[in-house]
């Protein structure tokens, strides 16, 4: 009779540390396997997302900057977009929209009505005065992705 009650007394006492065991480890599995797939989204986003610089000119005060959507998604909240201009070594982050220079803004250009793959958008920056000499511009999307051109005026 001692024999069955230590075992059943062991039994549930396997049972319950089987429990606990399986509600320490389960919200850690839970959480690692959202994280992952979190990850694998990002990644997803960013081997999908290109851009490049196409072409550059100035009139007046204004830098114009054609970007070229060259990958395979749609890229949103424009902008969200981080833009750097300046002459080689001086380059500053140049702010979206504003009232007084600098300041960017942007159109899409031909028929498209967002930046899908293939589409052209025109950035326009304001500066203060006609610029001259050598720059650098870099283009940042919000997910990381970015492209940079030099140029001279």
């Amino acid at each position: 009779m001692d024999k069955v009650i230590v075992t059943i007394f062991l039994l549930i006492a396997g049972i319950v540390c089987s429990l606990v065991v399986f509600n320490a480890v389960y919200p850690a599995i839970n959480r690692s396997t959202a994280a992952i797939s979190t990850m694998s989204a990002n990644v997803d986003d960013r081997i999908k997302s290109q851009i490049e610089i196409i072409q550059t000119a100035s009139q007046g005060s204004n830098v114009y900057i054609w970007v070229k959507n060259v990958g395979a998604s749609r890229i949103g909240a424009v902008d969200k977009c981080d833009v750097f201009l300046g002459q080689t070594g001086a380059t500053s982050r140049v702010l979206y929209g504003g009232s007084s220079p600098p300041y960017w803004d942007y159109s899409i250009e031909g028929s498209d009505t967002e930046w899908g793959p293939t589409a052209t958008i025109k950035i326009t920056i304001h500066l203060s005065s006609a610029p001259s000499g050598s720059y650098f511009i870099k283009v940042i999307l919000p997910n990381g992705v970015s492209n940079e051109h030099q140029f001279s005026i």
